[in-house]
C-alpha cells in the first residue's frame, strides 16, 4: 500500500525539524513523518481533561514538541520530563506513556487523574522521577515498576491505590525516597527500598501500634506479615535473641579496632599539619544521599586553582562561591562553608544537603555533589552561565520584558513546588533577584537553600533568628521571628518589583536615603497612575502596558501587610499566567474598602533603624555570582 505524502504544511514542519536536529529526528519520524512522541504525547493529552488550557498548544500537527508547556527536551530534542502539577487534570493517564523511551521527570502531582497506572510505565527505563501524588489514581501498583533501574524518587500517596507493592520492586537499587502513604496497600513492602521512604495511613500494612515504624530516613527493613500475630513464637524469638547478643558483640569488637585505629591515623594528621584533607568516613557517616556524589577535597581544590581569588562568584553568610572546572570540562559552582567546624556551618551544611537533595523540579538548582572532611563542608551545583537576576538587571543589553516576565514565572513555579508539591515542604525565607539564577536558556532557576527550614506540620514554624536581605522581609517576620510560606509570597512580590524597576530593594533604599522604600513608592504610582515611572529606563519604552499593570497588581497582592490576605504560591503563578487576577484584584479592593483600616505601615520607617552592617535583626546573604 503507497504511503500518503504529508501536506504541504507538514512537509515544512518535517523539514525545518530534520535541519534543527537531524539525526535524532530521523530515529523519531515514522514512513508517514508523524513524530512518535508528538503522538504519544496527544494520547495524553486526548484522555486527559484540562479546565485551564495548561495543554492548549500541543498540536497533533507538530513535529517538535519541545516548545509545548510542561514539556522538556534535552538537547537532542527528546523528550525528558512532563511536568503538569496542581493544574486541575482529570481523566485518565494513557498507556502510550509508556512510548516516551527517553523520559527522565514524570510530574503530575496534585491533580485529580483517575483510573490506573498504566503498566505501560515500566518501559520508561530512563525515567529517575515518578510522582503521581494527590491524585484518585486506583487499582494495584503495576509489576512493571520493579523495571524501572534508574527510578530514584518515586511518590505515589494520598490516591486509593490497593494491593501488594511489587516483589520485583526489590530491584530498584537507585531509590533514594519512597513515599506510599495514604492508600490502602497490602503487605509484604520489599525491605530497605529507599533511604526516605513513609508508608503510613495504609491500614492493612500499618496499624496503629506500629505506625513508628512505617517511616523513616535511614535503611531499614521495610517487610510486613499481615498474618502474624502480636506474640511472636518463643522458639523463633529466643534465636533471634541469641544472634543480636552475638551480632552485637562481634559489632562491638570491630568497632573498638577501627576506632583504634581512626585515632592513630587523626594522631598522625594532626602531627603532620597536613594542609588537604581527603573525605572523612566518620564523618559521612551521618550523610547518605543516593547518587548526589561525593567528591574529595583534592579535587575540588584543583578544580577551583585552589580556591583562587579570581574564581570567586559571590559570597554570603556561610562562605565563599567559586567557580570550579574538572578535568572533563565539567563547569561547578562550589559554595565552600566558612568555619566548616562551627554547629552553624554544620547544620547550614545538613540542611541543604538533606533538603536539596530531595526538591526536584526544573526551576529549582540541583544539589551535583557534596564533600565533608574534618575541617571543610562543601556543596557542588551546576554552575550557571548567566548568573543571577541581580547581575543580570545590571548587565548590558538589559532583560527585554519577555525574559523577565518568562523569570518571574520560572521562579514562581519554583516556590510552587517547595510550598505545595514537595514534602515536606519548604520556605526558602530569602527570595529575592540574587537568589535567582538563569541557566544557558535564561530559565530562572531558584537557588540558595541556605536559609530554608523544613516546613513540618507538626511544628509551630516559630524561627530563633531572623534570616534574610533587607528589603524583603515580611512586617510579621522581621516583627515576631514568625514565618510561614507566606514570608516567601511577600520576597516573590518585592521580586517581581525588582524585575520591573531593575533596581534591587535594598538599592532603591539607598537612593532614596530610606531603607525599604521601594513598595511604599510603587504603592504610591500606583495610586496615581503613573506606572510608566517605575519600569526600568533600559527598557526604553520596550514593554507591555497592560502586562505591567497585571505585574504590579500581582506584586501588591503578594505584598500585603497581612499574611492571611496574601494568596498562595499556586494562586500567583495562576495570575502571572493570566488567569484569575482581575476577581482577585476587585476582591482585595472591595475588602479594603470595608475593613477596618489598619494602622498605616510604611517600610521607611521599618527599615529607618537598620545599616548596611546591621546584623542584629537580619543577616544578608549576597551571592549573586553565577553558582
Amino acid at each position: 500500500m503507497e504511503v500518503p505524502p504529508p501536506s504541504p504544511p507538514s512537509l515544512l514542519l518535517l523539514l525545518l525539524f530534520l535541519i534543527s536536529s537531524p539525526s535524532t529526528s530521523m530515529a523519531l519520524l515514522s514512513p508517514q513523518g508523524v513524530n512518535s512522541e508528538v503522538q504519544a504525547l496527544m494520547a495524553i493529552k486526548n484522555l486527559l481533561k484540562d479546565p485551564h488550557g495548561v495543554l492548549k498548544n500541543w498540536d497533533k500537527d507538530s513535529v517538535d514538541p519541545c516548545s509545548w508547556t510542561t514539556v522538556t527536551c534535552s538537547p537532542d530534542k527528546l523528550v525528558t520530563g512532563l511536568e503538569a502539577p496542581s493544574q486541575s487534570l482529570s481523566g485518565m493517564l494513557s498507556p502510550l506513556i509508556g512510548n516516551l523511551t527517553n523520559l527522565q521527570n514524570v510530574l503530575l502531582q496534585n491533580n485529580n487523574i483517575t483510573g490506573t497506572i498504566p503498566a505501560e510505565i515500566g518501559k520508561l527505563s530512563k525515567l529517575t522521577t515518578l510522582d503521581l501524588s494527590s491524585n484518585h489514581l486506583y487499582g494495584g501498583i503495576p509489576t512493571t515498576v520493579g523495571h524501572l533501574e534508574s527510578l530514584q524518587y518515586l511518590r505515589l500517596n494520598n490516591n486509593t491505590l490497593s494491593g501488594p507493592f511489587p516483589s520485583a520492586s526489590a530491584n530498584l537499587s537507585q531509590l533514594v525516597f519512597l513515599d506510599l502513604s495514604y492508600n490502602n496497600l497490602s503487605g509484604p513492602i520489599p525491605g530497605s527500598l529507599a533511604r526516605t521512604f513513609n508508608i503510613v495511613g495504609n491500614p492493612l500494612i500499618c496499624g496503629a501500634n506500629m505506625e513508628k515504624d512505617c517511616y523513616g530516613t535511614a535503611p531499614m527493613p521495610m517487610s510486613y506479615n499481615l498474618n502474624s500475630s502480636q506474640g511472636a513464637l518463643p522458639p523463633a524469638k529466643s534465636k533471634s535473641h541469641k544472634f543480636a547478643i552475638a551480632f552485637g558483640t562481634a559489632t562491638g569488637c570491630i568497632s573498638f579496632l577501627f576506632l583504634a585505629v581512626g585515632f592513630v591515623f587523626w594522631w598522625k594528621h594532626r602531627r603532620n599539619r597536613q594542609i588537604l584533607f581527603d573525605v572523612d568516613d566518620q564523618h559521612m557517616e551521618n550523610v547518605s544521599l543516593g547518587n548526589v556524589k561525593r567528591f574529595q577535597f583534592r579535587e575540588l581544590q584543583s578544580a577551583t586553582d585552589n580556591f583562587s581569588s579570581k574564581n570567586i562568584l559571590g559570597k554570603g553568610g556561610f562562605g565563599y562561591v567559586y567557580r570550579g572546572q574538572f578535568p572533563d570540562g565539567t563547569l561547578v559552582a562550589v559554595k565552600r562553608l566558612k568555619d566548616g567546624n562551627a554547629a552553624g556551618g554544620e547544620a547550614q551544611f545538613q540542611t541543604e544537603v538533606e533538603m536539596i537533595s530531595l526538591a526536584l523540579h526544573r526551576n529549582l538548582l540541583r544539589l551535583y555533589g557534596f564533600c565533608m572532611t574534618a575541617t571543610e563542608r562543601l556543596l557542588v551545583y551546576p554552575y550557571m552561565s548567566n548568573g543571577s537576576v541581580a547581575s543580570c538587571l545590571k548587565a548590558k543589553p538589559p532583560l527585554d520584558w519577555a525574559t523577565r516576565k518568562r523569570i518571574a514565572l520560572g521562579a514562581g513555579r519554583g516556590l510552587l513546588y517547595l510550598h505545595e508539591q514537595c514534602d515536606p515542604k519548604i520556605i526558602h525565607r530569602d527570595v529575592k533577584a540574587a537568589n535567582i539564577l538563569l541557566d544557558d536558556y535564561c530559565e530562572a532557576i531558584v537557588g540558595d537553600f541556605g536559609l530554608a527550614k523544613l516546613l513540618d506540620h507538626r511544628d509551630s514554624h516559630v524561627t530563633t533568628a531572623v534570616r534574610g536581605t533587607v528589603g524583603h522581609i515580611a512586617p510579621e517576620y522581621l516583627s515576631t521571628g514568625q514565618s510561614s510560606d507566606k514570608t516567601d509570597v511577600f520576597g516573590f512580590g518585592i521580586l517581581l518589583l525588582e524585575l520591573i524597576t531593575g533596581q534591587t530593594a535594598l538599592e532603591f533604599g539607598k537612593a532614596a536615603n530610606q531603607k525599604g522604600a521601594m513598595l511604599d513608592w510603587v504603592k504610591k504610582m500606583h495610586q496615581e497612575k503613573k506606572l510608566d515611572v517605575l519600569v526600568d529606563k533600559g527598557l526604553k519604552g520596550g514593554y507591555d502596558r497592560i502586562e505591567l499593570e497585571e505585574m504590579v497588581q500581582v506584586a501588591l497582592l503578594c505584598t500585603q501587610y497581612l499574611p492571611g490576605h496574601r494568596p498562595k504560591m499556586s494562586e500567583v503563578v495562576r495570575m502571572l499566567e493570566g488567569d484569575g487576577l482581575a476577581e482577585r484584584w476587585e476582591a482585595s479592593q472591595r475588602a479594603d474598602s470595608h475593613k477596618f483600616k489598619l494602622p498605616e505601615f510604611s517600610f521607611s520607617r521599618c527599615y529607618s533603624d537598620l545599616t548596611d552592617d546591621s546584623s542584629l535583626l537580619v543577616q544578608a546573604v549576597e551571592l549573586s555570582g553565577p553558582r
